[in-house]
């Protein structure tokens, strides 16, 4: 699907460099998981019913998640407006609109497709973006699915689910209870095997999120022409994160990559490896140079 957001082509490649190792390591640990125990099979066709069933669900499985529900033009129609008109400029599909009543204040978008895809914002994002801000807000998440980066980090975060689950399984016994000493040496291979595998998708997957987010602060800005909109709204919805409970942030942690800003307040994070944002000062200096490029006044 052609649209008029700006092509990215370091993150297609990086798309398409980041599913091949994971895909690589997929093949890689699923074979040894087989070589290694026969019980092993089970949980791998298991896991790939499950990710059939993300995949093909995600936008279903997100909205419950956040209590979201989709709304219609009568219910919402300043939202659907501006929705409306980002569609328009940007030639893409609308996606389906809905709202989620959590204070905390953050967008985004999900779906295996772009005819497919749902874009959701919180009721605290709402009452406290203008609609310039908010505008911008949702050319980022719209640029992630014309882009179909959402569809990728679905699938790129499945290995890491499986291994984590694996070396889960392997702790707690799940492959067998033997005192005999080799089970025992398989049972520890297993969990050292899919324990390599869940740090190298990590990683993988994280160093992805944190380009893709610069990535939709890039094509949002040229989209609408307003960088320091965006710019404001990065600033005022990661402000307002850092007054929210941090009992509440970590409720909403699991959806951080999909966010258009972390749901973590500053100084939660251990390293800018572990994050799955850039940090908000990069994306601002950027979206300043962008607003150079373009001449925007004020």
């Amino acid at each position: 699907m052609r649209t008029r957001f700006k092509p990215d082509r370091g993150l297609t490649g990086r798309m398409l460099v980041t599913t091949f190792l994971l895909g690589l390591l997929y093949v890689v640990f699923v074979a040894l998981l087989i070589a290694l125990t026969k019980s092993a099979l089970v949980a791998v066709v298991i896991a790939g019913a499950l990710l059939f069933s993300q995949y093909w669900f995600s936008d279903r499985i997100a909205l419950y998640a956040m209590h979201g529900r989709i709304v219609t033009p009568e219910e919402a129609p300043e939202l659907h407006g501006v929705v409306d008109r980002l569609c328009a400029l940007a030639d893409m599909p609308k996606p389906t609109v809905a709202i989620a009543d959590v204070d905390m204040p953050n967008a985004f978008a999900t779906g295996r497709s772009p005819n497919k895809a749902v874009l959701c914002v919180t009721t605290g994002i709402l009452r406290r973006l203008d609609p310039n801000e908010l505008e911008g807000v949702l050319a980022h998440e719209l640029s992630h699915i014309a882009h179909r980066d959402v569809a990728v980090m679905t699938i790129a975060s499945f290995l890491g689910v499986l291994a984590g689950l694996t070396t889960r399984i392997g702790l707690w016994g799940g492959f067998g209870r033997s005192r005999d000493q080799n089970a025992t040496v398989v049972v520890l291979t297993v969990v050292l095997v899919s324990a390599v595998v869940y740090a190298l998708s990590f990683f993988l997957t994280r160093a992805l999120s944190r380009y893709r987010e610069l990535s939709a602060d890039r094509a949002a800005a040229i989209l609408t022409g307003h960088p320091s909109a965006l710019a404001s709204a990065l600033t005022k919805v990661s402000g307002e994160i850092a007054r929210i409970p941090s009992r509440d942030l970590r409720q909403a942690a699991a959806f951080n990559a999909f966010y258009f800003a972390p749901a973590i307040a500053p100084g939660l994070t251990l390293s800018s490896l572990f994050a799955t944002h850039p940090p908000l000062e990069r994306r601002l200096d950027q979206l300043a140079g962008i607003a150079r490029e373009l001449g925007e006044q004020g």
